[in-house]
């Protein structure tokens, strides 16, 4: 979590459970979301390989899936110039409710999402068997975008083949304030991809950095620890959450 102090914020997140997703699922579904104007985007980086087989234990040499997992679980990846998410460290995965703090132009918005699934399995493909790991989680009333996105982390146990994946469907949520509005229509999906981009570079490196460093017997290098404020401190922030907040009460 980068340093974020989440007790901040605990008042907040004990909100989300309760409020209401944005969309409706039925619409994600991908033989028709494009079509209806949903944007449906795959995005996957390569990770240091591991040996044919299934995942290394956390603390092998060269865990490179248990050490993406561990990212991913952590929400590390993502760039704090775009997104920084605060949520309860040591809380359940599954239904956990967080705020992702969104930088765009000089603003600064806190947007609530919740984990919607948690996935663990093997899977079939047309390159063998793969162990998956990740979570996705959906977009709330009071988000600028609607949609799901999931993060998983792949091994294919034939080759040993590591990769991290990112999958979105999404669309522009309506925003009522203008300025925003109009923003977000120039720069919102380069935005969005901006925060793919960015965050597959940042898994590949801090695979690589971590292992490099065991492979070394020195430490990881540590990770920049975004700067943040009370959400409170932002006003535009706190007000567009507690309208989210009373819609959804």
């Amino acid at each position: 979590m980068s340093g974020l102090d989440w007790t901040r914020y605990r008042q907040r997140l004990e909100a989300i459970p309760e409020m209401a997703l944005n969309f409706d699922p039925d619409d994600l579904r991908e033989e028709h979301a494009e079509s209806n104007g949903w944007h449906v985007d795959r995005h996957e980086v390569d990770l240091p390989a591991e040996p044919p087989g299934p995942p290394l234990a956390p603390e092998a040499p060269r865990a490179s899936w248990a050490v993406a997992c561990r990212i991913v679980r952590a929400y590390e990846f993502p760039d704090p110039k775009l997104i920084t998410g605060v949520f309860e460290p040591d809380g359940d995965l599954e239904g956990r409710p967080m705020l992702l703090r969104a930088r765009f132009l000089a603003f600064r918005f806190w947007l609530p999402v919740r984990v919607a699934e948690v996935v663990d399995e093997t899977r079939e493909t047309d390159r063998g068997s793969a162990q998956v790991w990740g979570y996705s989680y959906t977009t709330l009333e009071g988000h600028f975008e609607k949609g799901q996105i999931w993060f998983e982390v792949w091994k294919w146990t034939d080759s040993g083949e590591v990769a991290f994946r990112i999958r979105a469907v999404s669309k522009p949520e309506t925003i009522r304030n203008p300025f925003y509005r109009i923003g977000f229509k120039l720069f919102g999906r380069r935005l969005q991809l901006q925060f793919a981009h960015r965050a597959l570079e940042r898994m590949q490196r801090f695979v690589s950095e971590e292992l490099a460093a065991r492979a070394a017997s020195v430490p990881a290098k540590p990770r920049e620890a975004p700067e943040v404020a009370p959400a409170s401190h932002d006003a535009e922030a706190a007000e567009r959450l507690d309208e989210a907040e009373r819609d959804a009460s």
